[in-house]
């Protein structure tokens, strides 16, 4: 039994070592799959995760480009977008900018869900009062 135990982890830390060498830039080359990616990042509440996610993208597009069209020093650039760091909106909204990514910003789903039955009942009311 402890064979396996020991088996199991064996697996579990190759696994892990292949996770941390996984290099995510690597598979955004495409700009559908670099909204997708944000996007769902940006559901998680968790800045640090956003602010990864950035950096990421901005590899796959070339830091030395991005600091270039940002007017930021390359070094800069990797300091900002740490996950530990805390940018200013500024900084992030240059980034993205440079990068050709645009922010919309919609209500997170369940208050969409909401907002959809509330009209749904003023449709309904609008049918019964027709003159």
């Amino acid at each position: 039994m402890k064979q396996i135990i020991l088996t199991n982890c064996i697996r579990l830390d190759t696994l892990i070592c292949m996770l941390k060498n996984l290099v995510i830039a690597e598979y955004l080359d495409n700009e559908k799959i670099v909204a997708k990616y944000l996007n769902m990042v940006s559901e998680s509440e968790d800045p640090a995760l956003f602010l990864r996610a950035i950096g990421h993208i901005a590899r796959s597009k070339g830091m030395s480009l991005i600091a270039e069209k940002t007017g930021l020093g390359r070094e800069s650039l990797y300091k900002a977008l740490d996950e530990k760091a805390h940018p200013r909106f500024e900084t992030i909204f240059k980034v993205l900018n440079a990068m050709g990514i645009q922010m919309t910003l919609v209500p997170k789903m369940k208050f969409r869900k909401r907002a959809k039955q509330k009209e749904l009942c003023v449709a309904e009311k609008r049918g019964q009062y027709r003159v």
